[in-house]
């Protein structure tokens, strides 16, 4: 049991002794969620507001604050003042290191971890790449908020369902076949993959511009492929593949999975029972030729959901989907984690799930995420303000190896250790600010001329700032669960006994035990509110604070027993590290 979960039953019991006859009192689980954190440690561990008491048992606060701080002081597991209604909590420090580092052994590994969710299914939609084109730096926020999204409710006893909802649909693909039949080759686009596909994709604008009809042949191939026609279906399916695998390098990087990949395609033959839905539920009204569902009283435009042509658009394919998941899953909660531009679309959707009569709409999320740009200039790729995800990750990974060689020459298993810093210095790089916050890497750029002499401009992030080993960053946070790793194997050499908690009293140790101790917290805050940033968060403070208590106390020197303690200190906090990391995709290495 956690600290904060014994003060909540101690002090709903000592109410009960107090306030036999009293109604209405708080259960442990509401006073465990009333416990603050005060703003300086010098006011306690932690503070419960008595306001909540005060009608029940008829009192003012400060009194009910004063009784039960007269009750606690014959309990050994924390000291209580009573201060302007607050009743703080000052803990008993050997007992809440002995408690809070048993509670983390016996977690083994998994810290934090739960059952809240057995029984419960959470859809998560993220990355949602397009096919036939390159996997870029603008995907990433989407891949690793999901990714972390879906590790957070896995930790947490969810049956979770990873959905890459790929973008597959549309006449650029008839337009990606003509362009293929006239100018491409399976052998070429076999070996230069989507860069090839991408290719003839720019040929095809170019040589449109000239010749109009081009335009027509283009969505004849995609009128095959909406009708079925096998020749166009097959090579249809084939870009899809090469895209995949291409991205699947990407995704294996980031250590990125997925449980389906069904796109827009997939939905294909589904929306037409949504629209015939609609219009029997009289909730199509027809708007200058075209079908949409009226939401003037929830102030938002028309959704639009058939064209004046008859085709669909994305809000007529994303219900399908709802509706579909919903079907197959039967979801909890199904969250989209898609930029914040795309706001009122999903506010949209998600009303119209309403208005169809579906009590489950109310369970679907917009996890909305800010914009990323490049040296203050949005991302484009068709001005060639862009920065490809392979490219991006192969960069901070040769500069992880270069910093390597200088500090660590004689390390062994270099690549990997490099890979892991590297792609973990992109990751926390991404997920170290709430996930509403636009992101502006800064980056360097140098002019070159294409092979077809359009000139073009070259993209290089800065990583000096992300692989530094100090500060706020990934590598720097991966240093200290390796730094405690080392102590650790050293300590395996010696021998201890018993430890003695009182050599945890100090000032250093308390405040990295505060963090430990609240992980748990952290981990489901970050799961109601969507927001990896937390975990991240929570990391890096217990490594700062960990590399504090290191630099005030030698671990494995001084009084045998309490130097055993310090070495369980410091094994709670590589797993606790370690088990963080993992939750925001990060890998944590042993040796660095």
């Amino acid at each position: 049991m956690d600290m904060k979960t014994r003060i909540a039953e101690l002090t709903r019991a000592l109410l009960g002794e107090t306030w036999p006859e009293a109604q209405d009192l708080p259960a442990a689980e509401e006073i465990r969620g009333l416990l603050a954190v005060p703003p300086n440690p010098e006011m306690g561990d932690y503070a419960f507001p008595c306001f909540r008491l005060a009608k029940a048992l008829r009192m003012a606060p400060p009194k009910i604050a004063q009784a039960l701080a007269e009750k606690w002081s014959a309990t050994e597991a924390a000291r209580a003042e009573a201060v302007n209604g607050y009743l703080n909590f000052f803990l008993n420090r050997v007992n809440f290191a002995r408690e809070t580092l048993e509670a983390v052994g016996a977690s083994a590994g998994r810290w934090g971890a739960g059952e809240d969710g057995v029984g419960k299914t959470v859809c998560l939609d993220y990355s949602s790449i397009n096919i036939a084109k390159r996997f870029h730096i603008g995907h990433l926020s989407t891949t690793v908020i999901g990714n972390s999204l879906k590790r957070i409710y896995d930790y947490l006893g969810y049956r979770t369902v990873g959905i890459n909802h790929l973008g597959d649909w549309g006449t650029q693909f008839g337009k990606m076949i003509c362009a293929y039949k006239r100018w491409g080759d399976k052998e070429t686009v076999e070996k230069g993959g989507v860069d090839e596909m991408t290719r003839l994709y720019v040929r095809f604008g170019v040589e449109a511009k000239k010749d109009p009809s081009l335009e027509d042949e283009g969505r004849a191939w995609f009128k095959k492929i909406e009708d079925g026609d096998e020749e166009a279906l097959e090579i249809f399916r084939w870009f899809k593949d090469v895209t995949l695998k291409d991205a699947m390098r990407v995704y294996d990087i980031l250590g990125v999975q997925f449980d389906s990949y069904a796109g827009e395609s997939f939905y294909n033959d589904k929306m037409e029972p949504v629209i015939d839905e609609l219009r029997a539920k009289g909730l199509l009204t027809q708007s200058e030729g075209a079908w949409v569902v009226d939401l003037t009283e929830d102030k938002m435009p028309p959704c639009l959901i058939l064209k004046k042509d008859g085709a669909t658009l994305y809000a007529t394919r994303d219900l399908a989907a709802a509706k579909y998941r919903q079907d197959t899953y039967h979801f909890d909660k199904c969250l989209y984690v898609v930029a914040y531009q795309q706001d009122l679309h999903f506010r949209q959707v998600f009303r119209v799930l309403e208005k169809m009569g579906y009590p489950w709409a109310k369970d679907c999320v917009h996890v909305a995420f800010g914009m990323v740009s490049l040296g203050g200039e949005a991302l484009s790729t068709r001005d060639g303000v862009i920065v490809y995800l392979d490219e991006l990750l192969n960069q901070a990974i040769d500069k992880a190896r270069a910093i390597i060689e200088e500090k660590s020459p004689n390390l062994e298993n270099k690549d990997e250790i490099a890979r892991q810093i590297g792609v973990g210095a992109v990751v926390y790089t991404t997920l170290s600010n709430n996930r509403i916050k636009d992101i502006d890497y800064p980056c360097t750029k140098e002019a070159y001329t294409d092979d077809d002499g359009t000139p073009r401009t070259k993209y290089t992030i800065d990583w000096e700032k992300a692989l530094n080993f100090d500060g706020e960053t990934g590598p720097y946070v991966q240093y200290t669960h390796a730094r405690c790793s080392s102590l650790l194997r050293k300590a395996e050499a010696l021998s201890f006994p018993a430890p003695d908690y009182s050599g945890l009293s100090d000032d250093e140790a308390q405040a990295l035990l505060r963090l430990i101790g609240r992980f748990p917290d952290v981990i489901r805050e970050a799961a109601e509110k969507y927001e990896p940033s937390m975990i991240t968060r929570a990391v890096t403070d217990i490594a700062q604070a960990y590399n504090k208590f290191y630099y005030e106390h030698r671990i494995l020197d001084g009084e045998p027993a309490e130097a055993a303690a310090r070495v369980e200190l410091t094994r709670a906090t590589r797993d606790v590290i370690k088990a963080g990391l993992s939750l925001i995709g990060i890998d944590a290495p042993e040796r660095m």
